[in-house]
């Protein structure tokens, strides 16, 4: 069966009949649903399973029912986006850049012929940079976008509100093969055109269950066993390229004639394309991939696959400012992903290395990148595209709102956006280079010192995998090898990947290569201004550890070339155990950083001392390059500085004395005894929290522990109080009775209401015959009667029942203890006395 499509190979033609081959893939069933859908709504979402030819099949159809215009499709990876683009072109029987092209980073296939445009995901949100209303287009297709990738959430979120404001006409696909596509429906409002696909049955077989140690050594084991057993290709995954090196040294020499093959990210293309395509004489073959080969491309031949079940995934960790790789297990929509390769020709085999109770624990999708990524590039997009409020665009996952605050804190450090989120000029001319913004400055910086070809040296290795892994972390050691490699024409595969894309950053910059030696130093300025946060200080007595000027702490191995350095600027580091292991980075030489270095008067106090100590302080971030008094600082942040010391240190700094304590138990009695009048709490953790309304007036002048310790809290406390209840609080809760021998005797109060304590010798209240009252008469005083020696020896509250009965028993035992003191046989009639002994 040949598909006839109309296709327009040049715009100022018209069009003509083109035949489609191998068009007998499953999604060819859907292609007029689909374009039906395109004709009435502005969003259509796409579910095929892995192998239904939706990503090369269905935008060929697209071109006929759509008469004009472009269409855009984004895929998540460049070889992705190549190997789609020649398919499509091979389809329809053309090179690639006539109808179809492709665009990925540094790297171009089109012509003014191109119809279809295979794009990764940033290419297309600087297209609606320079071209907001995206014109010509007539639409975008997101495919994959299960893999929730933050450009194509960026990409989506711009197009909807291009679609809602300049385009209502322009159309957006989205394309997946394992995402909750009813959740999508949903919240897209979008119909869903569903290809039941064409899988062959896939039997699941679960084995060892790998952890990350042993990832290598458990697949190259199970690989063999499937040699043995199993016919056909071998797709076997892996979380990273260190663990396909390990199972391929596993492997060597133990699969016969089998071909082993690589398939990772930063692998040359020529040798992707060798992983991919079938091997030339016939022999088997096992294709050791990261989760690069989970979608998009095909592999031809494959009929097993071996899934460890892990992925790494890069966390970023906005608290700290840095960003951590990690192994972590995969959700089950990656794990139906890699099965399903098993199953595109024939009946096939899917090796699960895990359990299946492991299975029931595994999340049912993966998360979206925006909600760990760095949402640097993010912010400073929608800052150039005109919103400073990230909350006010649809997003089909909100970006966290503390994540879009430090990305926003490090573009304005970078001088991309002003205090109130606007991008800037300088902004801009960042956000026009392919790269991030960070690598943008540098560029930037680099043109002001003529340094421009050092740092397209330094953009390209920041770009790639470190090419000296085991060198050290001095970036200057890669600099020198990346260009004794280009000036001998060495021929190293790693550093000429990476001269590559220095090559395209010259390009960009019109500079021209430079070969002669590095200095260190400038290659510090040039890091220091990407990463003005990760200008790093040594720390005293802690060798090789740094302390960076966002605050955080990061380390070297003692024995790096670097340890020893008292200045370097950090490009490379990550999380681990509470602080940064650094990875790349240079010397640095802080007088190159006056640019950077701010004045800041900072008022604090300081504990040792104790004292409020205002000075001036030079600095970068929150590292400390210099320091001087500062004469007659501001009387009010002086008393904020004070009332920030005390509510962390309340009782220490003030003098809670017994007089304040009771002061506290007698308004906290009144409260209790009155509940529906308004006495305050007066609680210790209560006067913290308003401290500065009833201290406030006292703390003026005041800059040191010693005048705080002499308020008097009391007379603060109860001057805070109305005029009114300041005299009832010495009528109802007085701090002494006179009691009949003349004395005062001080009450002793308790903050949980309970009657107050009047503790009296005996001899001091012969003749009274009614327990002493507060609270207006209302609360009996509890009575703690003291022989002459001041020890109880009775507690009463009532005093009349205890001359009547209890005294004369208490007689006998203090008349013969205190014989010389007056023991009456008539305490009634006693005049009371504060004297010991009877006169002679």
């Amino acid at each position: 069966t040949i598909l006839p499509i109309f296709v327009h190979t040049c715009p100022h033609k018209p069009f003509h009949f083109v035949k489609i081959t191998h068009n007998n893939l499953p999604a060819a069933a859907v292609a007029d649903e689909l374009n039906r859908r395109l004709s009435e709504c502005q969003t259509v979402i796409v579910s095929a399973p892995p192998g239904a030819g939706k990503s090369t099949l269905l935008p060929l159809t697209m071109l006929q029912a759509m008469q004009s215009g472009r269409i855009l499709m984004l895929e998540p990876r460049r070889m992705a986006a190549k190997q789609i683009a020649e398919r499509m072109a091979e389809m329809i029987g053309e090179p690639v850049g006539q109808t179809v092209g492709y665009r990925i980073r540094f790297e171009s296939r089109t012509s003014s012929a191109t119809r279809i445009e295979v794009l990764t995901e940033g290419i297309l949100t600087r297209m609606l940079h320079d071209d907001n209303a995206l014109e010509g287009v007539a639409a975008v297709v997101f495919d994959e976008f299960h893999e929730r990738s933050l450009f194509a959430d960026i990409a989506l979120a711009l197009c909807r509100e291009c679609q809602q404001i300049l385009r209502p006409d322009l159309r957006l696909v989205v394309m997946s093969a394992t995402l909750d596509i009813d959740e999508l429906s949903a919240k897209l409002s979008a119909p869903v055109v569903r290809s039941e696909g064409r899988m062959f049955p896939v039997e699941i077989r679960h084995g060892e269950q790998c952890e990350p140690e042993t990832a290598a050594r458990i697949v190259a084991q199970t690989v063999r066993e499937a040699h043995q057993h199993c016919a056909g290709d071998i797709l076997a995954f892996l979380p990273g390229e260190a663990e396909i090196r390990q199972c391929a040294e596993a492997l060597d020499g133990s699969l016969g004639s089998t071909r082993v093959v690589p398939l990772y990210g930063m692998l040359p293309f020529a040798q992707q394309r060798a992983a991919i395509l079938p091997d030339a004489s016939g022999r088997r073959k096992v294709v050791l991939a990261t989760p690069i080969a989970e979608t998009s491309i095909t592999i031809e031949g494959v009929k097993v696959v071996i899934d460890s079940g892990l992925c790494r995934m890069l966390n970023y960790n906005p608290q700290s400012g840095l960003s951590k790789l990690e192994t972590v297990r995969i959700s089950h929509d990656m794990a139906d992903q890699r099965a399903g390769r098993a199953g595109r020709l024939s009946e096939g085999v899917c090796y699960r290395l895990w359990s299946v109770a492991t299975h029931q624990r595994m999340r049912p999708h993966r998360r979206a990148e925006i909600e760990y990524a760095d949402l640097a590039q993010m912010v400073l997009d929608l800052a150039l595209w005109g919103e400073t409020d990230a909350d006010k665009l649809t997003w089909l996952t909100p970006p966290p709102a503390y994540n879009v605050g430090q990305a926003r804190e490090l573009l304005q450090s970078l001088g991309a956006l002003d205090d109130d989120g606007r991008i800037t000029a300088q902004g801009r001319q960042i956000a026009r280079l392919p790269c991030h913004p960070r690598v943008a400055k540098m560029l930037g910086e680099a043109e002001k010192h003529q340094l421009l070809s050092l740092a397209t040296d330094i953009a390209a290795l920041l770009d790639e995998r470190d090419p000296l892994r085991d060198e050290g972390s001095d970036i200057n050691l890669r600099i020198e090898a990346l260009r004794r490699n280009r000036r001998d024409k060495r021929g190293n595969r790693a550093l000429d990947r990476i001269e590559h894309i220095a090559a395209q950053y010259r390009k960009i910059t019109k500079t021209e290569p430079d070969n002669d030696a590095v200095d260190r130093y400038e290659t510090g300025r040039l890091l220091a201004a990407a990463y003005p946060e990760r200008i790093a200080s040594a720390q005293p007595g802690n060798n090789a550890q740094f302390r960076l000027s966002n605050g955080t702490v990061a380390a070297l191995p003692h024995t790096d070339d670097l340890a020893q350095e008292p200045w370097i600027a950090i490009a490379n580091l990550d999380a681990r155990d509470g602080k940064g292991r650094i990875f790349l980075a240079s010397p640095l030489d802080p007088t190159d950083l006056r640019d950077l270095i701010e004045e800041r008067d900072n008022v604090l106090w300081d504990s040792k001392k104790g004292a409020v100590v205002a000075q001036r302080e030079m600095r970068i971030g929150r590292l400390v390059l210099g320091i001087k008094p500062l004469p007659n600082p501001d009387a009010q942040t002086t008393k904020s500085v004070l009332v920030a010391a005390l509510r962390r240190d309340f009782e220490q700094l003030l003098g809670f004395d017994e007089g304040v304590r009771q002061l506290q138990a007698r308004l906290l009695s009144l409260r209790r005894w009155h509940p529906d009048e308004p006495w305050p709490d007066c609680q210790t953790a209560a006067l913290r929290d308003t401290l500065d309304q009833w201290l406030g007036p006292y703390l003026d002048g005041i800059s040191t522990a010693a005048e705080l310790r002499r308020i008097d809290l009391a007379e603060a406390i109860t001057f805070s109080l109305p005029f009114a209840q300041q005299q009832d609080l010495q009528r109802l809760a007085p701090t002494h009775i006179e009691v009949p021998s003349g004395s005062r005797i001080r009450l002793l109060y308790h903050d949980n209401g309970s009657a107050p304590v009047l503790a009296v010798r005996l001899q001091e209240v012969f003749g009274l015959g009614q327990t002493p009252t507060v609270d207006g008469g209302r609360q009996k005083v509890l009575m703690h009667l003291l022989s002459p020696g001041y020890k109880p020896v009775q507690v009463t509250q009532d005093l009349r029942n205890f001359w009547n009965e209890t005294y004369f028993e208490v007689r006998k035992e203090l008349r013969r203890r205190y014989p010389k003191h007056a023991w009456p046989d008539d305490p009634w009639n006693e005049p009371a006395t504060r004297r010991t002994k009877r006169r002679e």
